[in-house]
């Protein structure tokens, strides 16, 4: 592609910036990174990589005058392809800054509170917490793929425990461009003396040079810390956690990237000292149901995770998903962010010769996995065999006892109306059943490619169901029903958040059976998405609309997620 004078310069300033070999050009190059991680792709002018804080500002600095769209950037890992470039249809250039290099965090408040720069990983900061016995938001999920803190704030990432509610904060550092199309620096992390340009803030910041006493710690919360009454209030017909709640939408929380965030302050959590896992089987739905309504508004104690699977997925993964389930295991979450670079990087390169068969890679680590022998212990698949609903339930300290004494009462095999069971989770178990549960995710988009001759695609859907729905389990409408291959329901079942993956019959018409589905769920009162923001897939609600247009009324960042426009000023009439 020829590129114009005006685009030559800019991308010279870039290079005068952060060094020519940070700054990608070539379309074989950025494919990887102007893909979605499952879906998705666009064009971008460049992708650039800055080292430090100033440095990124100072790229956003020259997007804003020469006019550019600009896309933050860091892990890659969301799932609605909302942190990369959508089609060619934008009406300025696109610039993708990758922020995963500015990656340091700051303990403060003994560790009660971590200040995380823009591409610091929620594994690099439950690797820091754990030295002194604390842990973050979130700890397997997004997490095992290398998901950046600020990417789980500025897209309201829910996570599996149920104490902690979506991730959340009012404390942030970024930069803003105002409705004049002037570049600001925001500085609302509740830090005073960090100085007075920005470059000096920034630098300041970023070497953690500034005096814990000028911390401000009375304004503004860094967690839903209203999150458990919330959970608990099952009465409600408002969804627990929904990514269009207003009331946990503030400038960088629910951002979806429409600032250029350079750090956020966030609450850290103190880890239990005992835990102890619970493994759940019922063939009947409505037995769950109350479980759920018992712990929440009886229980003293609140769960630290209660994760659902149905028998189909459990099956799904246990063939589909056993790479993730090794890889995991025995290389230890630390390498899964490499492993899927190398893995996306491969696909990429690969699609570049028209003649060789799609997905490649997942199809030679699928056969691979098979070589390895089956990795679920002997009493979950027992539990599998038995019943078709299945449920994780974790307990810490006195929550112990408290569940103990109620599953031996309503959940014992060795009584006739029990219709379920469960097991205590030796130490492996529950390890295992915690991987198998986290690796369902990725065996149902493996189940699609393993079977692109017989169905049409997937389509998932992330919902979340009023807290006082006890009709948990679908009947779907008959028209999608007859186009079903197969359906794979898993999710956080004390919050009523479900991810729920339609695999149709090939000939079906994916965006008629959407339309039906999205319609089905309005009429049951439900919210979508719950925890993976809206990105390009989803329509965005007023709500949202609104947010966006209050942090970017330019439309410079990020613009067109939420089915939104692309043009700047939000407007159609260029």
């Amino acid at each position: 592609m020829t590129r114009t004078a005006e685009q030559n310069a800019v991308i010279k300033e870039f290079e005068s910036i952060v060094g020519a070999n940070k700054v990608l050009t070539k379309e074989s190059k950025t494919s990887y990174y102007r893909s979605g991680f499952r879906s998705g792709i666009g064009m971008a002018l460049a992708v650039v990589f800055p080292s430090t804080l100033v440095q990124q500002w100072k790229l956003i600095e020259a997007c804003v005058k020469a006019n550019c769209i600009i896309i933050m950037q860091a892990a890659k890992t969301g799932l609605t392809e909302g942190s990369a470039p959508s089609g060619s249809d934008y009406d300025r250039d696109v610039v993708i800054i990758s922020t995963l290099a500015i990656n340091k965090i700051h303990l403060i408040n003994e560790g009660k509170q971590a200040v995380s720069l823009a591409g610091a990983t929620l594994h690099s900061l439950e690797k820091t917490l754990l030295k002194i016995n604390r842990s973050p938001h979130s700890v397997i999920g997004s997490s095992q793929l290398g998901a950046t803190v600020i990417g789980g704030i500025a897209n309201n990432s829910g996570g599996a425990l149920v104490k902690r509610g979506p991730a959340y904060t009012e404390f942030a550092i970024y930069a803003q461009v105002d409705e004049k199309g002037e570049l600001h620096l925001v500085n609302n992390l509740g830090i005073d003396g960090l100085g007075t340009t920005a470059e000096e803030i920034l630098t300041n910041l970023e070497e953690g040079n500034f005096d814990p006493a000028k911390i401000n710690y009375d304004k503004g919360i860094a967690s839903d810390n209203e999150y458990e009454a919330r959970v608990r209030d099952v009465t409600s017909d408002i969804p627990a956690r929904f990514n269009a709640d207003e009331r946990r939408l503030f400038e960088s929380s629910g951002c979806a990237g429409k600032l250029g965030i350079f750090a956020v302050r966030t609450d850290t959590f103190a880890i239990p000292k005992r835990e102890q896992v619970f493994y759940l089987g019922t063939n009947d739905p409505d037995k769950l149901a109350k479980l759920r309504i018992d712990i929440l508004s009886k229980f003293k104690n609140l769960p630290e995770m209660g994760e659902y699977m149905h028998r189909t997925i459990f099956n799904i993964t246990e063939k589909y998903g056993k790479d993730t389930f090794v890889a995991i295991r025995y290389l230890g979450t630390k390498r899964m962010p490499l492993l899927y670079k190398i893995k996306s990087k491969a696909e990429n390169f690969l699609k570049g010769f028209s003649f060789l068969p799609k997905d490649i890679p997942n199809k030679v680590m699928q056969y691979t996995s098979q070589l390895f022998p089956n990795q679920i212990p002997e009493r979950l698949l027992e539990m599998r065999d038995k019943y078709e609903h299945h449920l994780i339930l974790s307990m810490s300290d006195e929550g112990i006892e408290e569940a103990l004494a109620y599953l031996e009462e309503n959940w014992s095999e060795d009584k006739e109306d029990s219709n379920g069971g469960y097991i205590v989770c030796t130490k492996v178990e529950a390890e295992k059943a915690i991987l198998h549960r986290f690796a369902a995710g990725g065996a149902a988009g493996r189940y699609t490619v393993m079977h692109e001759k017989t169905i049409a695609g997937m389509l998932p859907l992330d919902i979340a169901l009023r807290r006082n729905d006890t009709k948990w389990v679908e009947t779907l409408p008959q028209e999608v029903q007859d186009n079903i291959d197969v359906t794979l329901h898993y999710g956080h079942f004390m919050c009523n958040v479900f991810h729920q993956n339609y695999i149709f019959k090939k000939g079906t018409d994916k965006a008629r059976m959407k339309e039906i589905m999205l319609k089905f769920l309005d009429k049951k009162g439900a919210k979508y998405p719950a925890e993976h923001n809206v990105g390009h897939l989803y329509k965005a609600e007023s709500t949202l609309q609104k947010h966006y247009a209050k942090l970017d009324p330019t439309n410079t960042f990020n613009p067109g997620i939420g089915k939104l426009s692309k043009y700047k000023q939000s407007c159609n009439c260029c």
